[in-house]
């Protein structure tokens, strides 16, 4: 199916005498550049080309596949490196060095490596969609199963155990031979049976994330931030340190040198939970902001492809998407050069759509098969000067349900992770707080909430110390300030380039918090003994409690400190009864 380049308009090209329905995907001109249909307009189909159109003329020929835009499915994807078409970044820069040359095609999956599989089932078995056939122990820690196709159901007639590639067929299921890998379009989700409600939390290692601000795995969240607030430090210690038993990370038109951080860092970081690497659990897709606008669109939806084929496999999954706001301008772009009428601010007036169906495809579910697996979704957005008032931040809050609110002023304090706990929130507390009462501590909610009400209060006592000092405040709202900024201080602030200080356990988190409320208590009861609030604000044994949470032996230096503060404080109250 063939036919013949009409206009051409930046990444939009206009095509005639083509034949084509919605989404397919077609190769555009003499050096067969990929594309996607987006609109057919009587005898004119309008195409979205993934790659640079310089140099494209009307009258090249225009070629139809006939198919959707698909991804390679199988052994392989982990610790792989994608652009945003899933073409493998490190096979291409093999074959032509370090910049891409136009109309390249290479599978996603290589088609010369070989992999052990091991049946699960035998002749005979009567398989339903989504049963595992076998599995490929792709990494130590991580199997890759072999599923059964969502459209094939029936008996097995032949399965062996074999060293293959992914093209060789490892099972007849009646008369259908199926292979390792499975292709599917990235625009369709993947069937699930049920979805499942948000009880399980998502674990991140980090104390401002799963203490005040926690997400579900199968949740969805959403980090908006200003330039320079740390969005995507945040997402990196998010894909790092999260207890997802796989990370697909998007990098979707951020900088270059951001992407070439996370290229050069994920391969020597480990996994704390198995002690091996954590790309052995990881796929990147890369599509930085110098590369073609339209390719940006498909890089998410190749990114949720994958994570639901893990998920269909009964794994936890956490995606980070960063940046949305960059898919959304290129879909702005695209919207312009169509020519269709701009919502506000330019975007499409499907904006809110397109986030939508993006974001509704996470979720924690019971699978084809009967298993239980998750994707978590954390998007970054980089909203213009930091006005979240503009559309795609909106529009994504009104469908998120965790909002990280990163806050310019608190970076420019060298305040990290810079997360505003006055505008942040989490729908999810709800759901996770017995969660967290059965697994951590009974009294882990009321720790929460007291740090919120008394962060709260800070920051209303705050406002009447600009006006008139600090010494004007009564001696218990002394202490609250007090208390206030050891939590923000010690608690809240998270160095994620420390070697210890970078992931905290649940159980730390938990000692850390209830031991700067019991600081609190102390401090109140020394207070009523008749001790200058002055001095006991400025105690300095504070500081081995500050100190603490860099210590690899954790538990050991938060008791010293509990010594130190309980006998300074002691030391304070003898001296206030002579």
């Amino acid at each position: 199916m063939k036919g013949e380049i009409y206009r051409v308009a930046g990444p939009v090209v206009t095509a005639v005498n083509l034949p084509a329905r919605m989404y397919d995907l077609v190769f555009v001109g003499e050096e067969h550049l990929m594309g996607e249909v987006i609109r057919i307009e009587g005898q004119k189909v309008v195409i979205q080309v993934y790659e640079d159109t310089s140099g494209l003329k009307p009258g090249e020929v225009v070629e139809n596949t006939g198919n959707p835009l698909m991804i390679e499915l199988g052994p392989g994807l982990l610790k792989q490196i994608y652009d945003g078409i899933q073409r493998p970044l490190p096979k291409l820069k093999e074959r032509m060095g370090d910049f891409i040359r136009r109309g390249i095609i290479e599978p996603g999956l290589s088609r010369d490596t070989k992999w052990h599989f091991v049946p699960m089932v035998k002749s005979g078995d009567r398989v339903m969609p989504g049963d595992a056939l076998g599995y490929v122990q792709e990494t130590k820690y991580n199997r890759t199963y072999i599923l059964v196709p969502p459209d094939v159901h029936g008996v097995v007639k032949e399965i062996r155990e074999m060293e293959g590639t992914v093209t060789e067929t490892v099972c007849v299921v009646d008369n259908t031979e199926i292979q390792m890998m499975q292709k599917w379009a990235v625009r369709f989700a993947r069937p699930f049976k049920e979805k499942l409600m948000p009880e399980k939390p998502l674990m991140t290692g980090q104390r401002v994330f799963d203490t005040l601000f926690p997400v579900a795995k199968g949740g969805t969240a959403a980090i908006p931030g200003p330039f320079g607030s740390g969005k995507t430090v945040s997402q990196h210690q998010l894909a790092k340190w999260s207890d997802a038993d796989i990370v697909v990370y998007v990098g979707c038109g951020e900088r270059g040198n951001e992407m070439t951080e996370v290229l050069e860092e994920f391969p020597k970081l480990t996994d704390p939970r198995t002690n091996a690497p954590l790309m052995e659990r990881t796929v990147l897709i890369a599509n930085t902001s110098n590369m073609p606008v339209a390719a940006r669109e498909a890089s998410v939806y190749t990114g949720i492809t994958i994570a639901e084929y893990f998920r269909d496999m009964g794994y936890a999954v956490a995606l980070m998407a960063d940046s949305t706001s960059r898919w959304a301008e290129a879909m702005r772009e695209i919207s312009s050069r169509l020519e269709e009428m701009p919502g506000e601010e330019g975007y499409p007036a499907y904006l809110a759509a397109k986030l939508s169906a993006f974001y509704e495809r996470a979720g924690r579910v019971i699978t084809l098969s009967g298993k239980e697996g998750s994707i978590t979704v954390i998007g970054a957005v980089s909203p213009p000067g930091g006005d979240f008032s503009e559309p795609v931040t909106q529009n994504t809050l009104r469908i998120v349900k965790v909002f990280w609110a990163l806050d310019a002023k608190l970076a420019a304090r060298r305040h990290f992770p810079s997360i505003n706990w006055l505008t942040s929130y989490s729908l999810y507390t709800t759901y996770l707080d017995e969660w967290f009462t059965k697994n951590v501590s009974e009294d882990w909610v009321n720790l929460r909430q007291s740090a919120v009400a008394i962060l709260q209060k800070e920051a209303e006592l705050e406002e009447i110390v600009q006006l008139v000092g600090s010494d004007s405040l009564p001696p218990g709202e002394q202490v609250t300030l007090f208390t206030g900024r050891l939590i923000r201080e010690i608690f809240l602030q998270q160095n994620a380039y420390h070697e210890v200080d970078s992931y905290c356990s649940l159980e730390n988190q938990y000692l850390l918090l209830k031991t700067i409320l019991w600081v609190d208590e102390l401090a109140r009861e020394t207070l009523k003994k008749g001790v200058n609030v002055r001095r006991i604000v400025s105690i300095s044994s504070v500081e081995l409690l500050a100190r603490s949470r860099f210590e690899r032996e954790f538990k050991k230096a938060i008791e010293e400190a509990k010594k130190a503060i309980a006998m300074e404080l002691d030391a304070l109250s003898k001296e206030g009864f002579r």
